[in-house]
């Protein structure tokens, strides 16, 4: 998913208990929180909105049916009140809480979240999360537009819906904590139509009360949240156009209590060795990938022996010293931690002559001409002037397009649209901790879509299908089993090289003293949404 480097928010979960708890009861209500970003976020949908800045925010505002018990990867009911899941593990039936208010006090129902999920589908919303339900029933007629509703979703009564999948799907609870299967008022999404991602409606803990385009966004508790004793703060307040080194400057200062883009790469060394950031700094690993993504619909990466000749280009131990070590060289698309992480695997070594002897075989021996695409916010350009630097040297000639990191996913959602791009700021973290969660969106078919964010464009059918046959081994004491078939999917990617895999990253960030449970909120392992509800705000307690 949408990732944050260095030491983001975003991505990450607080180690508080569940509200209902003698801690939350506690914990008194009040109190605000500043957070900078430097770059404004671009849309607050649900169905769209799919980056390491926005997707929190998204969770703050929206509610599905399932959730994650905070600063862990267990799940745990959120809109559901109960589940039930059929023995061949083919049918789920939610029934749903009652009284739950949309932020315009309509009453949310079953009804809601069928329209909700059918609208991510469909491809007129051309969301990037469409194929992660790709197992219900009806898919592939609404995907491409030949039907409006998914057939495997039924409406039993205003509390109760049922999914019917064509396949058993291990991660089909998963895909319901995911910020795509929230749920949205229909009459606001037709009411905004394509601004409904500036004008965002749904059923969490904060509403929006300002957003004022390039500067800053104001959410507000909803008093009427259906999870009573929640959130704690009363607002929070995201200020954009902020550089790193003017909010880590005004952190210290006391002005702001986090800084978004995380601790500038130049100053890590610094405030590492500051006595004053001594419990401030937390660190933690993640599952994560940085990779350059080269798009196969783009001569001549449409030639596999340029893509592997780009995997030999690239200095990897350089690209990690730039960012002080923070990082370890990766040689295939899952992190290390991942379960199918392939530990025999050595990759492509860096090596630049057979570099240029594949360059030559594919009839290019004087090289070509190139764009590499990069968020502006450092250090993802000095990291693509190194990776420019290492193409150079086999005579790739790549210009730098640095752009916000909006266009540039943007750029990458259409089909001839970026012919490289170094996704550093924007590169994968886990949805949830499954090895299906770095293919489907990012190299599966499903996500070579129009505004999807397979930047690459690797659609490999057979693989495709493969992996749907991985994820129907629904049953725990065959996990085994299903994690070397992905193992196998991956090490295929890997010879066909659509992507040069990097590096896997370690996350390092800084708080302020004011906000309460702090160190989970800036470090979890797997890409699960900072919980805004649960952080609470020292001084009114």
């Amino acid at each position: 998913m949408k990732k944050m480097l260095l030491a983001g928010v975003a991505a990450a979960a607080l180690t508080l208990p569940l509200a209902g708890g003698a801690f939350a009861q506690e914990i008194k209500q009040g109190g605000q929180m500043t957070v900078t970003y430097k770059d404004d976020v671009s849309t607050l949908d649900p169905a769209i909105g799919y980056d390491w800045q926005n997707w929190s925010m998204i969770k703050s505002l929206f509610d599905g049916l399932m959730d994650y018990e905070p600063g862990t990867t267990k799940l745990t009911k959120d809109l559901a009140e109960d589940y039930t899941i059929s023995d061949d593990g083919q049918t789920f039936t939610f029934t749903l809480r009652k009284g739950v208010k949309f932020h315009n006090g309509r009453e949310l129902t079953a009804d809601d979240v069928k329209y909700s999920i059918e609208r991510v589908v469909n491809p007129k919303t051309q969301s990037p999360g469409a194929g992660f339900f790709g197992s219900i029933k009806g898919f592939e007629e609404a995907s491409t537009g030949k039907a409006e509703q998914l057939s495997g979703i039924t409406v039993v009564d205003p509390y109760t819906i049922k999914f019917e999948l064509s396949r058993p799907d291990a991660t089909f609870l998963h895909v319901l904590a995911i910020n795509f299967s929230h749920v949205v008022p229909k009459e606001e999404v037709e009411k905004y139509g394509a601004d409904f991602g500036k004008h965002p409606v749904g059923s969490g803990a904060f509403k929006m009360a300002e957003w004022t385009l390039g500067q800053r966004l104001v959410f507000e508790r909803f008093p009427d949240y259906w999870n009573k004793g929640l959130p704690k703060l009363d607002q929070i307040t995201f200020e954009f156009g902020q550089e790193p080194v003017v909010a880590l400057l005004r952190l210290q200062k006391g002005e702001i209590d986090v800084p978004g883009d995380g601790i500038p790469p130049a100053k890590f060394i610094e405030v590492q060795n500051d006595p004053a950031f001594k419990d401030l700094i937390i660190r933690g690993g993640q599952l994560h990938t940085g990779y350059v993504t080269m798009n196969v619909n783009v001569k001549p990466f449409d030639d596999v022996k340029v893509r592997q000749a780009v995997n030999m280009a690239i200095n990897k131990d350089r690209i990690v010293r730039i960012i002080n070590g923070r990082a370890v060289p990766a040689n295939q698309p899952l992190p290390p931690s991942m379960p199918g992480y392939a530990k025999d695997y050595k990759g492509y070594a860096y090596d630049v002559e057979k570099a240029k002897a594949l360059l030559a075989e594919a009839g290019l021996a004087d090289g070509f001409e190139t764009e590499l695409f990069v968020a502006n916010t450092d250090p993802q350009p000095r990291i693509a002037q190194a990776i420019q630097q290492d193409l150079a040297a086999i005579g790739i000639k790549a210009s730098i397009k640095s752009l916000a990191q909006a266009n540039v996913i943007a750029a990458g959602g259409e089909k001839e649209g970026a012919p490289m791009i170094w996704s550093g700021g924007m590169a994968w973290i886990a949805d949830f901790p499954d090895p299906s969660n770095f293919y489907g969106p990012i190299l599966g078919c499903g996500g070579a879509v129009p505004g999807g964010w397979n930047w690459s464009w690797y659609c490999n059918e057979e693989l495709d299908k493969k992996a749907a046959e991985a994820d129907s081994i629904v049953d725990p004491a065959k996990a085994g089993e299903r994690e070397a078939m992905w193992r196998d999917i991956y090490l295929k990617i890997m010879e066909d090289a659509p992507w040069a895999p990097v590096f896997n990253e370690e996350r390092f960030s800084v708080r302020s003293e004011r906000i309460g449970g702090a160190d989970a909120l800036f470090v979890d392992p797997v890409h699960i949404p900072v919980h805004y509800d649960q952080v609470y705000a020292k001084d009114v307690q």
